[in-house]
């Protein structure tokens, strides 16, 4: 899962990238409003959490141009205590929750993982595909009651293909999932086709139905 966190204030970004990247989240940095524009222009991103005090602008720009752009990228608002006024006016505009600076990185961590279930997987901790039973949880993979231990980049490529089921992927668009921005400085994505394929192996042994198809000469597709 890709979060996306528009801090101007280094330490409090950098700790909580800390923080996520230990709970498996794979973090990116915008400390300016433009920065912020830029990337959400190029890339997806499960959550974003936005500040709305920025140095260069108010971050509700960016709830404006998600909305224009009709992009679905989960929102939290990382607001200071007398916001009361650009919290509401945030979730007017389409953010999904909001929290008040200081906050417990624990609690920001419960409130993207709410975030992400609900947007994504209809608020439940069980994700079940026929013969596929995920617990988002414990993230763990049961195929016809077998566990199968998947690495965290094959269980998020795993997550990514089923929150976009029955939708053509590009290699690109995994390339730059996985590995988030640096995704532009790799000379291939050959690294793709190889978690794709030791993912497609781990279910079938286990008895799944072959769901990722190739769609040669652009990408992939759960079809379900």
């Amino acid at each position: 899962m890709k979060i996306l966190i528009i801090e101007d204030e280094l330490e409090l970004a950098k700790s909580i990238a800390t923080y996520l990247s230990e709970q498996q989240y794979l973090c990116e940095f915008a400390p300016t409003l433009q920065d912020a524009l830029d990337k959400i222009q190029l890339y997806q991103y499960d959550c974003i959490l936005l500040d709305i005090g920025l140095p260069d602008g108010n971050g509700l720009k960016l709830l404006e141009e998600l909305k224009t752009q009709r992009k679905q990228d989960g929102v939290i608002i990382i607001s200071a205590k007398n916001a009361l006024d650009d919290k509401i006016h945030g979730l007017q505009l389409g953010a999904d929750d909001y929290l008040t600076k200081p906050f417990h990185l624990s609690e920001l961590t419960a409130r993207i993982y709410s975030l992400i279930r609900r947007k994504q997987f209809n608020s439940s901790n069980i994700v079940v595909q026929n013969e596929i039973q995920i617990d988002l949880l414990a993230k763990t993979v049961i195929v016809n009651d077998l566990p199968v231990v998947l690495t965290k980049k094959e269980f998020d490529l795993l997550m990514f293909f089923i929150g976009n089921k029955n939708k053509v992927i590009s290699k690109s668009t995994l390339a730059e999932h996985l590995s988030g921005d640096i995704a532009d400085m790799l000379d291939n994505h050959d690294f793709v086709y190889a978690h794709v394929k030791n993912l497609k192996k781990k279910l079938q042994d286990a008895g799944s139905q072959p769901y990722i198809k190739t769609v040669y000469g652009t990408g992939y597709k759960w079809e379900n």
